[in-house]
């Protein structure tokens, strides 16, 4: 696990009745050898580590392929046969610490992609983006109703819209986009109907799909049905809070634990908060002011020992997320 002075606990609270743009995406997959983790800016760099025929190769390039394309995408490998890093999942957790922030896998069965995810939903911070095939496979991740997995149900070979999604989205502003109505590079809507489709999102997985002429992802939510842009803008929040508060702590002298210190933690909570409702993460309310308070503890409120142990636990935020709209109703009348 990463070091760190500073952690945010987001508890999503729903009614009754920046660091980096968290979106590098990391690409899994067999090779045989020591496990190695390497970073790549374009296509052309992949393919003397990867032939163009490997599945590795081919999930780069859909994810290069798109118009907002990342800077820069990752490949960690494993040996199956091997004695160091042997499956899929033991790549994820030997680089879990990295940069990125989506996965994608290459070439797994399903057991292994199950395996995956397990360990990606374990750590509830970072997404895991997959491709099923069949009823099957999509009931596999359902029955375990993953928050932080993205089911894309694509059955045309040769296709792999799992890493062109977050190829198009993931390194896009967090806050700016939902994940659904989005138009893939490469990639082929499927020809199914309205029940078909209906089957696919309460299986939990997503698809692509034409409307009004156009191709697109037909939803943008997890396999537990919980929306990405909300649960990436969660994560957007989190890094930030943490990494503006741990630059508080390391680029003063001291920060002291009185009204000055605690003022400084009231800031750079602010100013993230702020950054989010820009970036639209945060609601506005109707006078188009941000839905958000950030709350301190007075030097006087902190317990003796926590003030022995310089432990200042009385910062605490909350925030009503933007939402999206999906869909829409419409009533007209035609007047005679």
């Amino acid at each position: 696990m990463a070091l760190q002075d500073v952690i945010v606990t987001i508890d999503l609270v729903k009614p009754s009745g920046l660091v980096g743009g968290l979106g590098k995406p990391l690409i899994v997959t067999q090779k045989t050898g020591e496990s190695k983790y390497k970073t790549y800016s374009d296509i052309s760099d992949v393919s003397p580590d990867f032939e163009t025929t490997t599945e590795a190769y081919k999930k780069a390039a859909a994810i290069f392929a798109q118009p907002n394309r990342p800077a820069t995408l990752a490949i960690a490998t494993y040996d199956s046969a091997g004695t160091g890093v042997t499956t899929a999942a033991a790549a994820v957790e030997k680089y879990y610490d990295g940069d990125w922030f989506f996965v994608v896998t290459a070439g797994l069965e399903l057991t292994d992609e199950i395996a995956v995810a397990d360990y990606v939903e374990g750590k509830s911070f970072k997404f895991y983006s997959v491709k099923t095939v069949d009823v099957e496979s999509r009931n596999a991740f359902k029955t375990k109703n993953y928050k932080r997995v993205i089911d894309f149900y694509h059955p045309t070979p040769g296709e792999h819209p799992d890493a062109a999604l977050v190829g198009e989205l993931g390194s896009q502003q967090v806050g700016e986009n939902t994940w659904k109505f989005k138009t893939l590079t490469g990639i082929t809507p499927i020809d199914i109907n309205a029940a078909e489709l209906a089957t696919i999102h309460e299986d939990g997985a997503i698809a692509y799909v034409t409307k009004t002429g156009v191709g697109q992802t037909s939803e943008g939510f997890t396999v537990s049905g919980e929306f990405i842009d909300l649960l990436h803008g969660q994560a957007w929040v989190k890094a930030n809070m943490e990494s503006s508060i741990q630059g508080i702590l390391m680029n003063n002298k001291r920060v002291t634990m009185d009204g000055r210190g605690i003022a400084l933690l009231d800031s750079a909570a602010t100013t993230v908060l702020q950054q989010a409702f820009n970036q639209g993460i945060i609601a506005a309310d109707v006078e188009g002011n941000p839905v958000y308070t950030v709350s301190t503890l007075s030097a006087d409120e902190i317990p003796d020992d926590e003030r022995a142990q310089r432990i200042y636990n009385g910062l605490s935020f909350s925030y009503q997320q933007s939402g999206g709209i999906h869909s829409a109703n419409v009533k007209g009348q035609i007047l005679v």
